[in-house]
């Protein structure tokens, strides 16, 4: 990690200091007290009220927070008349006072609330953790997927790839963090210290997190990478507990195994893409000897896909399984064409390639209940990356090796001779 890293975090660690539950000074309902919030003019008592808002809100049970979502989504909405008429009055005449009269109708209220709510020392998590409840708690209510646009719309900002903090995780991290590793690693479950261990201490282990400076002890996303001799095809080979450790200078590819997001409030808030290229870059000037990036990723998608569609398909039949999994990365398509599959649409859309499929590759109950056990290799070509995203964007063509081009049409030769 770079000074100015170090510097950005010591400089912006805050924390939130909760109020002890049952100690709340106002009375007011809690709507009346965001609007208050809003329309406050001093520093002071803007800070406390928010502070109070926020230790309010955590200690509410999940109706009492659903109910306050809705009044803030329906009392702190735009005005659609103030709207069109600011928006007249800017096409007839066009000016900075038009202009600002439109643009502060065109931003609702509560985004005015959530900024003020954010001043608070420590709010920035708090405020992800009200998102995460806005999720988890609003289905399909209109208003309250507005709301979260509102939410998202700050986000993107506040986690601007330039505020985050890129820290290496190893076996010498905090134990809270290294807790907490283990807590959100979402793609294949860390079992025990010694298997956290496994993955973070040898010499060809390596573990990368984003930080938010006002967020240092909850990292945002991690990845994990081995560094190997060859790209490798198997999970539980790359895992095993009795492999023999590779020197870092030996290696020639590093391999980006696990990619977990970590904060469900940052749910559509990307930083995948950017940790993949910040830690590739860093590691190839780490170790002149890395010439390949690749992934083993897995393919969630899969074995729902064929049963949808009516496919027979059997995992003891390795060919076939990668024949089949070929077929679904190329040509499974979800809305706009883009592919069926999110883990491939994440990495096809950051500009790798579609390497290899492996069969048998991920011999877990959640591997051959979710593609058979078959499992994918994107390939990230430092230098082509840029260009593949582009025409992916532009496009949607799939890139992908000769030999995944040819799995995926013999497949659809088998399919119709079975028809």
């Amino acid at each position: 990690m770079t000074l100015l890293a170090d510097l950005l975090s010591t400089v912006f660690e805050r924390r939130y200091r909760r109020q002890t539950p049952g100690t709340h000074k106002d009375g007011r309902p809690l709507i009346e007290m965001a609007s208050a919030l809003v329309g406050s003019t001093g520093e002071t008592s803007g800070l406390a009220l928010a502070e109070e808002i926020l230790s309010r809100f955590a200690d509410l049970d999940d109706t009492a927070k659903l109910a306050f979502f809705r009044d803030v989504a329906t009392s702190m909405n735009i005005n659609p008349a103030t709207l069109r008429e600011t928006l007249d009055a800017y096409e007839q005449t066009p000016s900075k006072a038009t202009y600002r009269a439109f643009a502060e109708a065109a931003e609702p209220a509560r985004q005015e609330l959530v900024r003020r709510l954010n001043s608070v020392p420590g709010a920035t998590g708090a405020l992800v953790k009200m998102r995460a409840d806005l999720l988890r708690l609003g289905g399909d209510e209109p208003e309250l997927q507005a709301l979260d646009l509102d939410f998202r719309h700050l986000f993107a900002s506040w986690f601007n790839r330039g505020f985050l903090v890129l820290r290496p995780i190893s076996w010498e991290s905090p134990a809270h963090i290294l807790e907490k590793i283990i807590v959100y690693e979402a793609v294949h479950a860390i079992d025990s210290w010694d298997d956290l261990r496994r993955r973070l201490e040898p010499a060809d282990r390596r573990c990368f997190a984003f930080f938010h400076p006002a967020m240092p002890d909850e990292p945002l996303i991690f990845v994990e990478v081995a560094l190997t001799k060859g790209i490798p095809g198997s999970i539980q080979g790359l895992l095993a507990e009795d492999r023999a450790t590779l020197p870092a200078q030996a290696a020639d590819t590093a391999v980006f195994y696990s990619i977990s997001n970590c904060q469900a409030g940052l749910a559509s808030i990307s930083f995948g893409n950017s940790l993949i290229k910040q830690v590739a870059s860093d590691l190839a000037t780490e170790l002149s000897g890395l010439k390949t990036f690749v992934t083993l990723s897995p393919i969630p998608g899969l074995s729902h896909w064929l049963t949808q569609e009516g496919t027979s398909w059997d995992a003891g039949n390795p060919e076939m399984m990668r024949k089949l999994a070929a077929h679904y990365l190329l040509n499974a398509k979800s809305r706009g064409n883009l592919p069926f599959d999110p883990v491939a649409r994440f990495h096809l859309g950051n500009g790798a390639i579609v390497h290899a499929v492996h069969a048998d590759a991920d011999t877990s109950d959640k591997g051959r209940a979710q593609s058979g056990g078959a499992m994918v290799n994107y390939l990230y070509d430092l230098k082509r990356v840029a260009q593949n995203h582009e025409k992916f964007a532009a496009t949607r063509q799939i890139a992908a090796t000769p030999d995944v081009q040819s799995l995926a049409e013999s497949a659809v030769l088998s399919m119709t001779e079975e028809r």
